[in-house]
């Protein structure tokens, strides 16, 4: 529920955000950069945020043995940079590469232990940061420009390697352990604001992995009670594009 909470005011926030951008621009009558999009190429930088969380598949342990009461995934933000890279299709089509590093975004569960050994807490949390380099690659679809103003759509593919992987660690008792790569989809839509020196484009996106992150091992009383673990993320970026 709290990450639904948050997502909800992500986006409640990405609309104010375009709304106030636009209402300022709709003042404005000099077209700026008109030939902008006779570019066959064009380079841009990226800053943005994103929420997260894991989707699980409890196994038939889980249902079988009451060791473990709640296993929760939990939700986390982190902010990143990247670099844009796109390229003309035709006067509706492009392509972008748009490479980032996440930083601060950390996965955990939440789980209730209904057999603690002594001094063990009822109540516990398992945490493995998570800073990530991603690698997006869309397709975009563009609408009319209107004066300094352009809706586009988007969709494509993403490859994320995370960088603190705990998959090879060994001995580390009652952990889960993740895979250091994923692979997913995503879509969403942005806005072109067009100004004298460069175009901001404000943009919302979901993605969906579709690996398993999960590695499984019967040994760890936390890791046995899940079969898959699947990646979920609502991403907001400002597009810097020249």
């Amino acid at each position: 529920m709290y990450h639904l909470l948050r997502n909800k005011g992500l986006i409640l926030f990405f609309i104010i955000s375009v709304c106030f951008i636009n209402n300022l621009l709709a003042q404005r009558v000099e077209l700026f950069r008109p030939d902008h999009d006779d570019k066959v190429y064009y380079f841009g930088a990226t800053l943005g945020y994103t929420s997260s969380y894991l989707h699980i598949t409890r196994s038939k342990k889980f249902i079988n043995d009451d060791s473990v009461l709640v296993a929760e995934p939990g939700s986390s933000g982190g902010i990143f940079i990247g670099l844009a890279a796109t390229a003309r299709l035709s006067d509706r089509f492009q392509v972008r590469a748009n490479p980032q590093f996440i930083i601060g975004q950390a996965r955990y569960f939440d789980y209730v232990i209904n057999y603690p050994q002594p001094g063990e807490p009822v109540y516990q949390r398992k945490t493995l940061p998570a800073n990530i380099v991603s690698f997006p690659f869309s397709l975009k679809f563009n609408s009319d420009r209107i004066d300094n103003f352009r809706v586009y759509m988007l969709g494509g593919i993403k490859y994320d390697l995370y960088l603190t992987s705990n998959a090879n660690v060994a001995g580390a008792s009652n952990d889960i352990k993740f895979k250091s790569s994923d692979f997913g989809v995503e879509g969403g839509i942005g806005f072109n604001f067009f100004l004298p020196y460069f175009t901001l484009s404000p943009e919302i996106k979901f993605s969906y992995g579709l690996s398993n992150l999960h590695v499984p091992d019967p040994s760890l009383k936390y890791s046995s009670i899940i079969d898959q673990i699947n990646s979920r993320m609502v991403v907001f970026s400002l597009h810097f594009e020249y």
